[in-house]
C-alpha cells in the first residue's frame, strides 16, 4: 500500500509513523527543510504535547460527538503510551499539562525524525504539493505544478491551517480541497491575542497575572476561561485571552466586551486582609495579591479614590464588581501572530474513527486542516496526535 502524506507537522509525522508501522510504504511531503518545524515552538520550546483534561467538551467544532469518538479511539492515554514506545516518556504537571520528560521540543522533533527514518518513510522536504486529483482507484499529486504528477494509493492531508505562515502553513491546498467537493471554511485567527480599546489601561502594559476572562455581547456571555492574561498596548494576550479569540471572529458583527476579573480566586483573601487591616490603604491590601502596578491603578480604574482605605471598600463598591475591568473588543491580531487558525474542512465531513473523507475514497485528513479548535495548553497538539494516528492506521489497513 502506497500512502502519501502532505505535511510533516505533528499530525503528519504521527500519521506517517502509524501507517509505516501498519506495513504501508509511506512518502511524506513538506515545504520546510525539516520535519516538525512548528512543533519546535510549542510550549515555549518545552513541547506541551497534551493535557489530561483533553475532553471533547473543550473543543469548538461542528460536532463534539465526533471528537468524543476520536478521543475514545486514540486519546491522552494512548498518546502518552505511543510516545513512551517511541522513546519519548512524558509527565503531567499538577494542572494536567503534559510535557516530554526532557522538556525539549527540539528533542521531540529529533526523535520523531529518527523514528521516521527507522521505519523507512520517504521524506520529500522543500517540496510543494500543488494539486491533487483522484485517478482510477488511487490518487495523483502535482509536485510544484501540473506538469509533474505522481501516483499513490491513498492520501492523508495534513497540510495545516493558516496560522504562523512563516513556518510554512499557509492554507494553500485548501482551494484544491474545495474543488474536490469538500466544504472549506475561511481561515481565521483562533488562538490569537485580542485587540481592544485599552486607552484607560495604558499604565498596565506588560502586567501579567492569572484572571477570569470572559467575552460578552451585551448581557450574553459567549465564553469564559481562567488563566494567564497580559495587558498589552493593543489589548490582551496570554492563554486566557487567546482561548477566546475564535469566538471574537464568530461574533464580529456584534458589540463585544472583554471582561477581566483580576480578583477571581483572590476575593476571600482580600476580604480577610480588609477585615484585619481596615485602616490601611486599600492599595496595600491589593499589593499583597496583585502585581504592584495593577494594585496601584485598580481603585482609580474602578472609579474609587486612589487613597481609599481598605475598610471603605464595602460602601464605596456599590455594585460589588470591584476588580472587574472591561474593554470594548475590536478584533484579534492576525494569522501571523495566531498559534492556531480556525476554518478548513468541518469534522462532519470526516469519519471520526478513521479520519477518512465521507465524500472521496482513499482521502484522509488530520490536524489543523480540520475545523477543530481547542484551548491553549496541549489540547491542539492532542488533536493533532489523535487525528494523525487514526488517519495513518486507517489508511494503512484500508479502513474508511
Amino acid at each position: 500500500m502506497n500512502i502519501t502524506i502532505i505535511g510533516a507537522g505533528a499530525s503528519g509525522i504521527l500519521a506517517a509513523i502509524l501507517a509505516a508501522q501498519g506495513g504501508a510504504r509511506v512518502t511524506l511531503y513538506d515545504t520546510n527543510a525539516r520535519v516538525g518545524r512548528k512543533l519546535l515552538i510549542t510550549g515555549n520550546g518545552r513541547c506541551n504535547l497534551s493535557n489530561l483534561q483533553a475532553h471533547a467538551s473543550r473543543y469548538a467544532c461542528a460536532d463534539q460527538a465526533a471528537i468524543s469518538v476520536a478521543l475514545q479511539a486514540f486519546g491522552v492515554p494512548q498518546t502518552r503510551d505511543c510516545f513512551r514506545r517511541l522513546g519519548i516518556p512524558t509527565f503531567a504537571t499538577p494542572d494536567g499539562w503534559c510535557y516530554p520528560l526532557s522538556e525539549s521540543a527540539a528533542a521531540v522533533a529529533e526523535i520523531l525524525a529518527a523514528r521516521l527514518a527507522e521505519l523507512g518513510v520517504i521524506l520529500c522536504l522543500q517540496t510543494k504539493v500543488a494539486d491533487l486529483r483522484p485517478r482510477g482507484s488511487g490518487w495523483e499529486l502535482a509536485l510544484g505544478g501540473p506538469e509533474k504528477w505522481v501516483s499513490t494509493d491513498r492520501v492523508i492531508v495534513a497540510c495545516g491551517g493558516a496560522a504562523y505562515p512563516a513556518l510554512g502553513s499557509k492554507g494553500e491546498l485548501w482551494p484544491v480541497l474545495q474543488r474536490l467537493g469538500h466544504t472549506v471554511l475561511p481561515a481565521q485567527p483562533a488562538l490569537a491575542p485580542i485587540t481592544a480599546d485599552v486607552r484607560s489601561f495604558h499604565n498596565l502594559q506588560g502586567v501579567r497575572l492569572d484572571a477570569q476572562v470572559s467575552l460578552w455581547a451585551g448581557g450574553e456571555c459567549l465564553g469564559d476561561t481562567y488563566g494567564n492574561v497580559m495587558f498589552t498596548q493593543y489589548g490582551f494576550s496570554g492563554p486566557a485571552a487567546m482561548d477566546l479569540g475564535h469566538l471574537v471572529h464568530r461574533h464580529l458583527d456584534r458589540a463585544l466586551t472583554l471582561r477581566v476579573d483580576v480578583l477571581a480566586g483572590r476575593r476571600e483573601l482580600l476580604h480577610e486582609i480588609v477585615a484585619i487591616h481596615p485602616n490601611a490603604s486599600l492599595f496595600l491590601a491589593l499589593a499583597a495579591l496583585l502585581p504592584i502596578k495593577l494594585a496601584r491603578a485598580l481603585p482609580g480604574l474602578s472609579g474609587l479614590p486612589a487613597d481609599i482605605l481598605a475598610g471603605e471598600l464595602g460602601t464605596a463598591d456599590a455594585t460589588g464588581h470591584f476588580g472587574q475591568l472591561e474593554a470594548n473588543v475590536t478584533g484579534t491580531r492576525g494569522l501571523q501572530e495566531a498559534q492556531l487558525s480556525s476554518g478548513g474542512v468541518p469534522i462532519t465531513e470526516i469519519a471520526p474513527t478513521t479520519m477518512a473523507s465521507r465524500l472521496l475514497s482513499g482521502l484522509y485528513f488530520c490536524g489543523e486542516v480540520l475545523d477543530v479548535v481547542g484551548p491553549c495548553g496541549g489540547y491542539n497538539l492532542q488533536w493533532a496526535w489523535t487525528s494523525g494516528a487514526l488517519a495513518g492506521a486507517a489508511a494503512a489497513n484500508g479502513s474508511t
